[in-house]
């Protein structure tokens, strides 16, 4: 155990930390094997690994990426594990692969992490990662020959993006030190971006922008399509972001000084990185405001979309030439709903908004005056909105709970928009209805849900309820399909899917008032949504589940220890749920704006009085669990799903079963072969029907 701050804090698990020790081997060994021989012998999960199988082995392809003369997608095929990169010449050109992912291991185990087609179509950065983990390294190919270049190979690129110069020369990146002697929690604060020229060693790589020196920010780049701006954003945390800017056309600026190890342990200054940007030629456009921003450039001016005054957002067009906030000109003024994204696009704006949690589409000219807004299918979710500053095409896709993914080409200037692709399923979503409630959480704030179930379903309180949550970083949940969704409900579930504090579905004070010090709002908001559910006949404590991931396994897990009595089954997949420790391993470091830090005495208060592991108590009857974790996760360590799996076992006195399952060659996102997914939804559903649907 420790004393932090005076307070002493226990940690009988502590030993589970170490994954190489031969002990946690073992343990966590006898573990997997047991979930697995458990779940194989439930007597509806084969039945669900069909069904999945149906479901997810199909045919869909991805909206195009215009550049040059060519166009960039990917395309899923039915009889294969991964989805294929593929290109084609003009609207008419034959198809041609240019990245298959099921060739690049005989077993699976290496992925695509992105890929990024240059300005002119001619080539293409790519990166590559083992076991769906974040790390990876960064690979150039030409297009028209298929060859990948023996000399453009960057490793360190789990945080790159390639953002390339418009005549195809190189590009900016971010890229993170690979030193094994530099602390994993720590490598962040090395972070810096670098400009690699095609053809030469990515060692003599220039650095545009410094490392920060601090593990709690992330750095990144962007370059306007005309090559003459370079916008640099640095996050702290996800409430903040600082923008600096350069001219690439103006005189070059000396190359950046060299990151020092001991500012990364002291916490680089706001100062030391200002002094560092402006030394390299600079200026800042928004920094040390707490808020978000994001720029898109077109034509020499900046449309910078923040909510710098404005929770919901809007949208300012800046002159590089005068980029105090006292010139900025506002285009798109703040709005009922939340604006998620703006973007150029054939000349005009194209924004997308969230209101009361499901998508908007508007066009606006430049000035900001409205052209039209989108007809959209439904109420639902737009996704993946793609196009470029000076076509007129564009394309996004869209999708509810109740309908598969469509992808639809939209024109700019006449506003005709038509079906351009979409995904057959072997499923009929007609008996389905979708009701979006509004509740009260513990304070009065009222909270809105999406309520998804069988026509004709009864309120006796004996539907099998899956609850499912997440609760931070700025994350909506919006009205998407999914097919595991759907095989729930063909077993006649309902789900539930609540817009809990600490998303974006409400803006930034909605943000807010879900993270640091004000964290237990997410957690009263979920509980509030099963009392809800419980009270309005959906549902009863025993026939009630819960699900999260990641954040969202936080949130199960605070869930779970403070009111055990409201559920019936758990199911909590790479999760945080040591948060007097989790800064110490995987990404933990970054997350402290959202979440705060140990370190702190106000903070480590907080922290303690949620703290899933630290909060599980000895003879209470906690629900049946199911721990979902990976064995290459390194965002989210995955010692915390060993400690609170271990804590449980030790401590339930339901009789219910505490299983933990440990995916192979997996990281925090899970393997990405479909076979895996297919194998873990089956297990997951056949628990939960095993555990509520009796």
């Amino acid at each position: 155990m420790d004393v932090l701050h005076g307070v002493t804090v226990p940690d009988p698990y502590r030993w589970l930390e170490d994954p190489s020790a031969p002990t946690t081997r073992a343990w966590v060994g006898a573990q997997d094997a047991r979930t697995r021989a458990t779940l194989a012998g439930l007597p509806q999960r084969d039945a669900l690994a069909r069904r999945f199988a149906e479901l997810f082995y199909v045919d869909a392809v991805s909206a195009p990426y215009h550049r040059g003369d060519r166009y960039f997608y990917t395309r899923r095929h039915k009889s294969q594990e991964k989805a294929i990169v593929y290109w084609r010449a003009g609207d008419d050109g034959p198809e041609q692969v240019l990245l298959d992912p099921n060739q690049l291991s005989a077993d699976g185990s290496v992925s695509i992490g992105g890929w990024y087609p240059s300005e002119d179509g001619l080539r293409l950065a790519y990166k590559l990662k083992v076991n769906n983990a974040d790390e990876s390294t960064m690979y150039v190919r030409d297009v028209a020959t298929g060859e990948d270049s023996a000399v453009d190979v960057i490793p360190g690129a789990k945080y790159a993006d390639a953002q390339w110069l418009p005549d195809g020369s190189g590009f900016y990146y971010t890229w993170l030190p690979t030193d094994s002697t530099i602390p994993v929690a720590d490598r962040p604060g090395f972070a810096e971006v670098r400009l690699h020229r095609l053809g030469t060693s990515p060692a003599a790589d220039v650095v545009a922008f410094p490392a920060t020196g601090s593990p709690r920010t992330f750095i990144g780049p962007s370059v306007s399509r005309d090559g003459r701006w370079l916008i640099i954003y640095i996050q702290h945390g996800w409430n903040t972001t600082d923008v600096w800017f350069k001219d690439l056309a103006a005189k070059a600026a000396p190359t950046a000084p060299p990151v020092d190890p001991g500012a990364v342990k002291t916490l680089a200054t706001d100062a030391w990185i200002a002094a560092n940007a402006r030394a390299l030629g600079f200026q800042p456009l928004m920094v040390g405001t707490e808020a978000l921003a994001e720029v898109d450039v077109h034509d020499g001016v900046f449309y910078l979309m923040t909510n710098d005054g404005a929770p919901r957002y809007r949208v300012f067009a800046v002159d590089p030439a005068h980029p105090e906030p006292a010139a900025w000109r506002e285009v798109v003024p703040e709005a009922e709903a939340t604006l998620e994204s703006a973007r150029v696009m054939g000349g005009h704006l194209l924004l997308r908004y969230l209101h009361a949690a499901s998508s908007l589409l508007e066009v606006r000219t430049l000035a900001g005056a409205l052209v039209r807004r989108i007809d959209l299918p439904g109420i639902g979710t737009v996704d993946n909105v793609v196009g470029n500053a000076t076509d007129d095409a564009a394309w996004f896709s869209f999708s509810s709970f109740t309908r598969p993914p469509e992808i639809y080409q939209t024109s700019i200037a006449s506003g005709a928009t038509t079906l351009w692709a979409k995904v057959e399923l072997p499923v009929d979503t007609s008996p389905f209805v979708v009701e979006q409630v509004w509740y009260p959480s513990r304070d009065g704030t009222p909270i809105s849900m999406f309520i998804v179930h069988n026509e004709g379903a009864k309120r006796d309180g004996n539907n099998p309820t899956l609850l499912y949550g997440y609760g931070g970083f700025n994350v909506s949940l919006t009205p998407s399909y999914a097919s595991s969704v759907v095989i729930w409900l063909e077993h006649g579930g309902v789900y539930a899917v609540p817009n809990l504090r600490g998303g974006a579905e409400y803006g930034e004070a909605w943000h807010q008032a879900g993270m640091g010090a004000n964290k237990q709002n997410v957690f009263d908001d979920f509980v509030n949504a099963a009392e809800y559910l419980i009270g309005e006949g959906w549902t009863r404590p025993e026939r009630l589940a819960i699900r999260g991931g990641s954040n969202g396994g936080l949130l199960v897990g605070a869930a779970m220890t403070q009111r055990p009595d409201l559920f019936g089954a758990v199911i909590c997949a790479v999760p945080l749920l040591d948060m007097v420790r989790y800064h110490l391993f995987g990404s933990g470091k970054t997350w402290i704006p959202e979440y705060g830090s140990a370190e702190d005495p106000a903070q480590f208060t907080t922290l303690l009085r949620y703290s899933p592991y630290h909060n599980v108590t000895r003879g209470v009857s906690y629900p049946a669990l199911l721990m979902a974790a990976a064995d290459s996760d390194d965002r989210v360590d995955p010692m915390h799903a060993r400690k609170f799996t271990a804590e449980v076992q030790w401590a339930s006195a339901s009789g219910r079963p505490v299983l933990l399952r440990v995916e192979q060659n997996a990281g925090h996102g899970g393997a990405d072969l479909v076979q895996k997914t297919v194998e873990n939804y089956a297990d997951q559903w056949a628990f939960l029907l095993w555990q509520i649907g009796r």
